[in-house]
């Protein structure tokens, strides 16, 4: 039985101007669970979570071994790119699935959130929906990776512990993997 986990949360923007790439967003999402799989210890520690957001939000996959077949993130046909409605439904979900860790008496480790965008919101309140995901009792390691034309200093508010851009040539598989493994040697619990 594994007694140390650590959950992850990808947090993808697929709105209209994310279309272009979500090919590699899939990609660097088989080459993290490619990662994983060569890890034993990962392998048995890690458990993801998808979530997508636009205009709206929604958990495409619920929190399980990184190793399960996983969703394919496809876009949407929408415009907007709602940070806080994205921000207010990993809250709730962070939440939930730590008090449900804890409740099978299992070690949790600190959360990580890998947060995938350009950058360009459509609601001018994330911030606010932001400040409460980070105020938290199990506020996740807060990690951002921009694609495209990035809207810099949003990605840097959002990624306080670190900021990947998929311009500066880091893949995004390997940015993931190596935030989760940084994040797997820590001895924090929440």
């Amino acid at each position: 039985m594994v007694s140390d986990v650590l959950p992850c949360y990808v947090v993808c923007d697929v709105s209209f101007s994310m279309t272009d790439h979500l090919g590699e967003v899939n990609a660097g999402m088989r080459e993290f669970r490619g990662a994983v799989h060569a890890d034993r210890r990962g392998s048995a520690q890690i458990r993801l979570c998808v979530v997508v957001f636009a205009e709206r939000s929604h958990v495409v996959q619920p929190l399980r071994p990184a190793l399960a077949p996983a969703e394919t993130i496809t876009p949407r046909q929408e415009s907007g790119s709602d940070f806080g409605s994205a921000f207010t439904l990993v809250h709730d979900t962070v939440e939930r699935d730590v008090h449900g860790l804890k409740a099978q008496r299992l070690l949790v480790r600190r959360p990580v959130l890998f947060f995938v965008s350009d950058g360009r919101a459509t609601d001018p309140a994330w911030p606010l929906a932001l400040a409460r995901l980070t105020a938290s009792a199990s506020c996740p390691e807060m990690i951002a990776f921009g694609l495209g034309a990035v809207d810099q200093p949003a990605l840097d508010r959002i990624g306080t512990s670190r900021v990947f851009l998929g311009c500066d040539g880091v893949r995004l598989g390997i940015a993931l993997a190596s935030s989760v493994a940084r994040t797997a040697l820590r001895p924090e619990h929440v």
